[in-house]
């Protein structure tokens, strides 16, 4: 008897945590149990007692921080996405994540994006790109790697495609985003903020 209740009550438990799938917004995908680096400095803003970020890229608001490249991280699932943990400083953000703005991309395709199993390397950087991305900031005269390695891969639903010549970053939750302006040859020309 104890059996049969037990089991019914892991029953019960799976069916519950399939329905709670079911009406949360889920990003999809399986999430690595692995330690990664990521890909490009990972911004956030704290807010109360949370660092909070997103795949809109919060890039310059009050308390407003980031993560450089190549920081190793271990990520588990959130109720809107993902937390990731610095390894080193042990700083948590809770990253939301929407697949519907990344032009359907699942959480697990975005995060392939934007961590890698192992440390990164970039060569081809111009002096203004290792000045942007130390600061975490947009120059004119940076290229488009040394922007998205500053700043974050940006969200589809406003920069469609990374051969536009103009990419859209949120400074935070609301308010119109900075766009950052590209020349023909993939050079930084202006930014509105």
């Amino acid at each position: 008897m104890v059996r049969a209740a037990g089991t019914g009550i892991a029953v019960l438990s799976c069916l519950f945590s399939l329905i709670g799938a079911g009406c949360s917004s889920n990003p999809g995908g399986t999430v690595p149990q692995e330690s990664r680096y990521t890909r490009y400095n990972l911004h956030y803003i704290s807010q109360k007692s949370n660092n909070v970020a997103s795949y809109a890229n919060f890039t310059d608001y009050e308390g407003h921080d980031f993560l450089p490249y190549n920081t190793k991280v271990e990520v588990k699932r959130w109720r809107r996405g993902y937390e990731i943990k610095a390894v080193d400083s042990g700083t948590v953000i809770l990253f939301d994540y929407n697949s519907k703005n990344m032009d359907g991309m699942s959480g697990s395709e975005y995060l392939d994006l934007i961590l890698s199993p192992s440390p990164v390397s970039y060569s081809d950087l111009t002096p203004e790109d290792e000045q942007g991305i130390r600061q975490g900031k947009p120059m004119v005269g940076m290229t488009k790697q040394g922007i998205m390695v500053a700043l974050g891969y940006p969200a589809k639903h406003r920069t469609p495609s990374l051969d536009d010549n103009t990419w859209a970053y949120w400074r935070g939750r609301i308010g119109e985003p900075r766009l950052v302006n590209f020349d023909g040859s993939g050079r930084v020309v202006s930014i509105t903020n």
